[in-house]
């Protein structure tokens, strides 16, 4: 099933006009973890950067599935537009090229902040990849309550054994 070029649409301009993300991974205890990310995008996978020694890492690497959420900032009902989205999520190798990416698209969507974020020692950040499979799109501009469940193509979305 192809995604509508419309919805497709939709779905990127909520995922470029936002900053920030509340992700949620799966912790060792059973419980939902969420974190609020700044992200850059290449399409419809999100890219962040963290510390290589975080719960977030440490929780994606033992359960690859996360959900996350990106709402834009509205002022009337009539004006919200968000994304619940079922993803995966993967640390990138140091040496990935896929990283070298991530780290441009971060740069160049947050340059003043990433210019002044602290140095970390070497290799202690890392990249994380994030790849929608099931978008809700909610876009109350055509009506209070109105959504669109979605489901990205093979091509689009991760690996289903993830």
């Amino acid at each position: 099933m192809s995604i509508d070029p419309a919805a497709k649409r939709t779905i990127l301009n909520i995922i470029e006009s936002g900053r920030d993300m509340s992700l949620a991974t799966l912790r060792r205890d059973g419980y939902p973890q969420a974190n609020l990310i700044s992200y850059a995008n290449d399409g419809l996978r999100l890219y962040f950067a963290t510390a290589r020694n975080s719960g977030k890492v440490v929780n994606i690497q033992q359960c690859a599935k996360v959900s996350l959420t990106i709402n834009l900032p509205y002022n009337t009902w009539s004006d919200l537009k968000a994304l619940s989205v079922a993803a995966t999520a993967q640390v990138l190798a140091d040496d990935a090229a896929e990283s070298m990416r991530a780290q441009a698209l971060l740069k160049q969507k947050f340059s003043t902040p990433w210019d002044v974020m602290p140095q970390d020692p070497t290799g202690q950040t890392v990249y994380i990849k994030v790849t929608p499979w099931l978008v809700k799109v909610l876009d109350y501009s055509q009506g209070f309550g109105h959504q669109m469940l979605i489901r990205l193509d093979s091509d689009e979305a991760p690996d289903s054994n993830a």
